[in-house]
């Protein structure tokens, strides 16, 4: 199979996407198989919906939509571009998936078939019912696709290497259990806010954006903001306040309270607006309905902790603050060379030997 095939496959599935990434649903004549899958991919996203509570249809639409946005061919093209993807041996890349926001490991998926490789998918039990639907639509839109794409709930086996997602105590088994595979092992990971006090109030509202949009459950969401010293937090406050209707989410609503309880009890100090808390605190992961915030004097001192923990973090977002800074409010719309963690995946996936 010519790369040329594969990046059609591809193509064609983000077409197939697109017509799910509205509120109104709606079946078009032109998408590939469409007679075949469209129903049923209908029926996976209320399974979906059903089975994790954090996965609400608008929060669905927002991940489709954005994967229908990067599946075509100008933005594939430009993606691989830089690589020399010739008629590689394919070996099996086994791919070990997180579950915390919709369709999360697509990416890694995406690469080890773009790249000509074989995938092994090792799914979260909160994830499971998007994926493996999708790879049959790709197996119909392409079928040198068949045989390529696995899906095991058991004991990875026969595999040549591994990307592995978890947190930083399952990251310490992945690199014991693997340590004789290529690799790639990610850990926790949290975005960072660097605010000056001169943000319009379209930059605040685009800024909670980063922090709100999959109930901040992901790895890109914003979950500690750097403000300086004698820094006013009406301005912020009001930013954010259109995002109030997510208190009406009843998982969100019971981790509010909880937290809430919790820091009242402890006499934290903490600033709350009924849907939302910040808190003073130097730690990088917060809880949900929760964001810390730790004040700074000097930015080029700031920098340079920022730079010493960037294995930390996953993305800064900012205005002229870095070369590498995230536009408020673009954190989950990463382009396709946006890399997890900066780890270049279609470059490891190339010097498997």
């Amino acid at each position: 199979m010519q790369l040329e095939q594969r990046i059609n496959a591809f193509v064609n599935l983000g077409l197939f996407l697109k017509q799910f990434s509205n509120e109104t649903i709606k079946k078009e004549n032109n998408v590939k198989n469409n007679d075949l899958f469209f129903d049923g991919f209908k029926h996976q996203l209320k399974l979906a919906q059903e089975h994790n509570g954090w996965f609400t249809a608008e929060n669905l639409r927002f991940s489709i939509n954005n994967w229908a946005n990067a599946l075509t061919i100008e933005n594939l093209k430009t993606w691989l571009k830089p690589y020399k993807i010739g008629d590689i041996p394919p070996k099996t890349v086994a791919i070990i998936m997180a579950g915390n926001i919709p369709l999360v490991g697509f990416h890694d998926f995406l690469s080890v078939l773009i790249t000509g490789h074989n995938v092994l998918v090792k799914q979260s039990s909160n994830d499971k019912q998007l994926l493996p639907y999708l790879a049959k639509y790709l197996e119909y839109a392409e079928p040198n696709f068949k045989g390529k794409i696995q899906f095991t709930e058991e004991k990875l086996e026969n595999f040549d290497a591994v990307i592995a997602t978890g947190s930083n105590n399952t990251a310490r088994y992945f690199e014991y259990y693997f340590k004789n595979k290529p690799s790639i092992i990610r850990k926790n990971r949290n975005s960072v806010a660097v605010l000056t006090g001169n943000e319009t109030i379209d930059d605040l509202k685009n800024l909670a954006e980063d922090i709100f949009r999959y109930y901040g459950l992901g790895c890109r969401n914003v979950s500690k903001m750097y403000v300086p010293k004698g820094y006013n937090f009406n301005a912020f406050f009001e930013g954010i306040y259109h995002w109030h209707n997510i208190i009406e989410h009843a998982k969100y609503a019971n981790n509010y309270d909880y937290n809430k309880a919790v820091y009242l009890m402890s006499e934290f100090d903490m600033l709350e607006n009924g849907f939302f808390m910040i808190k003073e605190d130097e730690s990088y992961a917060s809880p949900i309905a929760t964001l810390f915030y730790e004040y700074y004097e000097n930015v080029g001192v700031l920098k340079e902790k920022l730079n010493a923990e960037k294995d930390q973090i996953q993305c800064i977002v900012a205005h002229n603050f870095s070369d590498a800074e995230i536009a408020f409010g673009h954190t989950q719309m990463p382009n396709l060379n946006d890399y997890a963690d900066s780890i270049d995946s279609v470059e490891f996936l190339l010097a498997i030997p």
